[in-house]
Protein backbone atom coordinates (compact mmCIF):
# COMPACT_ATOMS: atom_id res chain seq x y z
CA UNK A 1 0.00 0.00 0.00
CA UNK A 2 1.20 3.53 -1.19
CA UNK A 3 0.83 6.36 0.89
CA UNK A 4 -0.95 8.10 -1.96
CA UNK A 5 -3.79 5.60 -0.91
CA UNK A 6 -3.93 7.45 3.30
CA UNK A 7 -7.26 9.30 3.55
CA UNK A 8 -5.39 12.47 4.86
CA UNK A 9 -1.54 13.53 5.98
CA UNK A 10 -0.59 15.80 8.67
CA UNK A 11 1.90 19.09 7.54
CA UNK A 12 3.38 20.66 10.66
CA UNK A 13 4.61 24.55 9.91
CA UNK A 14 6.95 27.00 11.20
CA UNK A 15 4.44 29.75 12.80
CA UNK A 16 4.97 32.98 11.32
CA UNK A 17 4.98 35.01 14.27
CA UNK A 18 5.66 32.66 17.26
CA UNK A 19 8.41 30.07 15.67
CA UNK A 20 6.13 27.51 16.91
CA UNK A 21 5.15 24.06 15.21
CA UNK A 22 1.69 24.12 14.35
CA UNK A 23 0.09 20.76 12.65
CA UNK A 24 -3.01 20.67 10.45
CA UNK A 25 -4.76 17.57 8.56
CA UNK A 26 -4.89 17.80 5.23
CA UNK A 27 -6.13 16.02 2.10
CA UNK A 28 -3.19 15.37 -0.08
CA UNK A 29 -2.48 13.77 -3.68
CA UNK A 30 1.01 12.42 -4.94
CA UNK A 31 2.77 13.04 -8.09
CA UNK A 32 6.09 11.36 -8.29
CA UNK A 33 8.23 13.26 -5.07
CA UNK A 34 5.71 16.32 -4.81
CA UNK A 35 2.60 16.30 -2.51
CA UNK A 36 -0.05 18.67 -3.43
CA UNK A 37 -2.38 20.50 -1.19
CA UNK A 38 -5.92 22.56 -1.99
CA UNK A 39 -6.81 25.36 0.46
CA UNK A 40 -9.65 26.12 0.92
CA UNK A 41 -9.18 29.37 2.50
CA UNK A 42 -6.51 30.43 0.15
CA UNK A 43 -3.94 32.59 1.23
CA UNK A 44 -5.81 33.67 4.05
CA UNK A 45 -5.06 30.01 6.02
CA UNK A 46 -2.83 30.32 8.55
CA UNK A 47 -0.52 27.47 7.23
CA UNK A 48 -0.18 28.99 4.12
CA UNK A 49 0.82 32.32 5.42
CA UNK A 50 3.13 29.69 7.54
CA UNK A 51 5.06 28.27 4.59
CA UNK A 52 5.42 31.41 3.05
CA UNK A 53 7.69 32.85 5.46
CA UNK A 54 9.16 29.62 6.18
CA UNK A 55 8.37 27.55 3.38
CA UNK A 56 10.60 23.96 5.31
CA UNK A 57 8.10 21.67 6.82
CA UNK A 58 7.51 18.07 8.34
CA UNK A 59 4.76 15.49 6.53
CA UNK A 60 3.75 12.64 8.08
CA UNK A 61 1.16 10.45 5.94
CA UNK A 62 0.29 6.92 8.29
CA UNK A 63 3.12 5.88 9.70
CA UNK A 64 5.63 7.65 7.57
CA UNK A 65 7.71 10.90 8.57
CA UNK A 66 9.14 12.94 5.56
CA UNK A 67 10.62 16.49 5.57
CA UNK A 68 10.16 19.15 2.94
CA UNK A 69 9.85 22.22 1.06
CA UNK A 70 6.55 23.94 0.68
CA UNK A 71 5.26 26.48 -2.04
CA UNK A 72 2.50 27.88 -3.36
CA UNK A 73 1.89 26.82 -7.05
CA UNK A 74 2.34 29.67 -9.46
CA UNK A 75 2.54 27.58 -12.87
CA UNK A 76 -0.22 27.31 -14.53
CA UNK A 77 -0.17 23.76 -15.66
CA UNK A 78 0.93 22.64 -12.22
CA UNK A 79 -1.94 24.46 -10.95
CA UNK A 80 -4.38 22.24 -13.01
CA UNK A 81 -2.22 19.21 -12.16
CA UNK A 82 -2.59 19.74 -8.38
CA UNK A 83 -6.78 20.61 -8.64
CA UNK A 84 -7.40 17.60 -10.81
CA UNK A 85 -4.71 15.39 -8.63
CA UNK A 86 -6.79 16.42 -5.10
CA UNK A 87 -9.98 16.63 -6.97
CA UNK A 88 -10.14 13.33 -8.21
CA UNK A 89 -8.70 11.12 -5.25
CA UNK A 90 -11.65 12.75 -2.99
CA UNK A 91 -14.73 14.03 -5.07
CA UNK A 92 -15.87 9.80 -5.46
CA UNK A 93 -15.93 9.29 -1.66
CA UNK A 94 -16.94 13.09 -0.46
CA UNK A 95 -20.44 13.64 0.86
CA UNK A 96 -20.78 16.81 -1.11
CA UNK A 97 -20.20 18.63 -4.34
CA UNK A 98 -16.30 19.77 -4.59
CA UNK A 99 -16.01 21.35 -7.90
CA UNK A 100 -16.53 24.81 -6.47
CA UNK A 101 -13.63 23.96 -3.93
CA UNK A 102 -11.43 22.53 -6.73
CA UNK A 103 -12.20 25.94 -8.94
CA UNK A 104 -11.16 28.22 -6.13
CA UNK A 105 -8.88 26.51 -3.35
CA UNK A 106 -5.54 27.58 -3.73
CA UNK A 107 -2.64 24.54 -4.81
CA UNK A 108 0.35 24.13 -2.67
CA UNK A 109 2.92 21.68 -3.51
CA UNK A 110 5.38 20.12 -0.99
CA UNK A 111 8.63 19.32 -2.73
CA UNK A 112 9.59 15.83 -0.56
CA UNK A 113 13.29 15.02 0.40
CA UNK A 114 14.91 12.02 0.00
CA UNK A 115 14.37 9.99 3.37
Amino acid sequence: MGLDTEPFCYVTTSGRVTGREHTIEIWFALQDRTMYLLSGGGDRSDWVRNVRRTPQVQVRVGDVRLSGRARVVTDPDEDELARRLVYEKYHRTYGGDLTSWRRSALPVAIDLESP
